[in-house]
């Protein structure tokens, strides 16, 4: 990718592929061609043929030491830069993923230092998958946090759905809240409050959102931040402010890709409930389904072999998965141990994967967001195009390759109970 061609204005780093892909749907959505480069792409990496309004650089970074996800950060901010890009965003998961060790804060204070800022905004709100937030709480649909289910997740548990604690116990600078009360005023108000925080010294601050209304209007005010942190919705705002600008131009070409034909398979490594929902509807539906169980795995069982195997003797499109309820995962854990578990999951998924797309699969469904980067990284993909969007957060995308794939990378809690359907039929009919 090269600013010579086409110079991008917005430039991303999400902490895993699945929020990736989310991020890109957004800014599609609200007409930005958008580019998602898997990794931070090599110093005086050139692609003519990109031309990239937004460019999002997915990292593997959300669960990895602290210290790591700043250096892969602020190397993908310093490639960003290099590119042209004149504001960045920091995008991490709706539902907050991090422990009191974790991310975010550390990725968001290294990311200002290094752009030479005082301040930005932490505001993961997504009303349309109905995460919310009001006073500084972030709800699940009707639910805090702490006990929509998020409390049980395996290697980020949600406790406290008082995002100000939260993220002020991984920070160094003071956190302050930009409450509903300015929001709802409209963005002069909201930017005045934005005004009034940094003169009390804060220098992160969680925002209130609770319709996509009040995530335009944060955008609106955040146009002057050169960093702004959240969760996708958090950059629906931002194309609008662009085009004022007269930078970007009215598209109605954002989401083309190409069509892929071909095989497709769906991987699910995922052990969120709507995982573990729409895993239950394929196989109700009476479609063929294969559970990875981590225990053969680690025993040494030909387990990898047994799925391609099964994949064979299946025309259709097949399910092969490693989603278990909460009680299950926990007692796979507590033999093997977190970390360990985790990895032999994504490392059998991985293994398939490769071995699928070598037999001449070209369609490939993820669900999670360990497992879709664990799948990316062995299928070889450099950078995807982002096509139209399947369900709330989920794009279908298309690698930039001669002999492209096509893949749908979700979340652990996106879509509904029918996804995997209608994410093979989008990304057979990609245009």
């Amino acid at each position: 990718m090269t600013a010579s061609s086409h110079t991008p204005l917005l430039g991303c780093i999400a902490d895993d592929f699945t929020g990736a892909t989310d991020l890109a749907n957004t800014l599609v959505r609200n007409g930005m061609r958008t580019v998602q480069t898997i990794g931070v792409p090599a110093a005086g990496t050139a692609n003519d043929a990109v031309q990239a309004d937004a460019i999002v650089v997915a990292l593997k970074s959300r669960t990895i030491p602290a210290a790591d996800a700043v250096a892969q950060s602020l190397a993908a901010l310093a490639w960003l830069r290099a590119q042209g890009c004149r504001q960045f965003v920091f995008k991490y998961c709706s539902t907050f993923d991090s422990t009191d060790a974790g991310n975010i804060g550390p990725v968001a204070e290294a990311l200002l230092d290094a752009l030479g800022s005082d301040f930005t905004i932490a505001c993961p709100a997504f009303p349309e998958n109905g995460r919310t937030i009001f006073r500084g709480h972030l709800f699940v649909a009707d639910t805090l946090l702490n006990e929509s289910g998020m409390e049980h997740h395996p290697l980020t548990p949600m406790t406290d759905a008082n995002l100000v604690r939260v993220l002020q116990r991984q920070s160094q600078g003071k956190v302050g809240l930009l409450r509903y009360d300015s929001v709802a005023r409209g963005a002069d108000e909201a930017c005045a409050r934005i005004g009034a925080l940094r003169a009390e010294g804060a220098r992160l601050a969680i925002a209130d959102a609770i319709s996509d209304a009040d995530l335009f209007t944060l955008g609106q005010a955040c146009v002057d931040l050169q960093l702004i942190t959240g969760g996708s919705g958090i950059a629906l705002g931002l194309p609008e402010n662009f085009r004022r600008a007269g930078l970007l131009p009215q598209r109605v070409d954002a989401a083309e890709v190409p069509s892929v034909d071909g095989h497709g398979v769906v991987l699910a490594g995922s052990a969120s409930r709507a995982t573990n929902g729409q895993v239950a509807h394929w196989i109700a539906q009476k479609r063929p389904a294969l559970r990875i169980d981590p225990l053969r795995l680690a025993r040494g069982e030909p387990v990898v072999d047994e799925a391609l195997a099964f994949a064979a003797d299946h025309a259709e499109p097949v399910l092969i998965y490693a989603t278990a309820t909460p009680d299950q995962v926990k007692a796979v854990q507590a033999e093997l141990g977190v970390e360990r578990a985790g990895h032999l999951v994504e490392a059998a998924l991985a293994g398939i994967a490769a071995a699928l797309k070598a037999s001449g699969t070209r369609r490939f469904v993820v669900a999670g967001g360990e497992t879709s980067g664990a799948v990316v990284q062995s299928l070889a993909v450099q950078a995807l195009r982002i096509g139209t969007q399947i369900a709330p957060g989920v794009p279908a995308t298309v690698t930039l390759d001669a002999a492209p794939l096509a893949l749908a990378l979700k979340s652990g809690n996106f879509g509904g109970e029918n996804f995997f359907d209608e994410a093979l039929q989008a990304l057979g009919a990609a245009q």
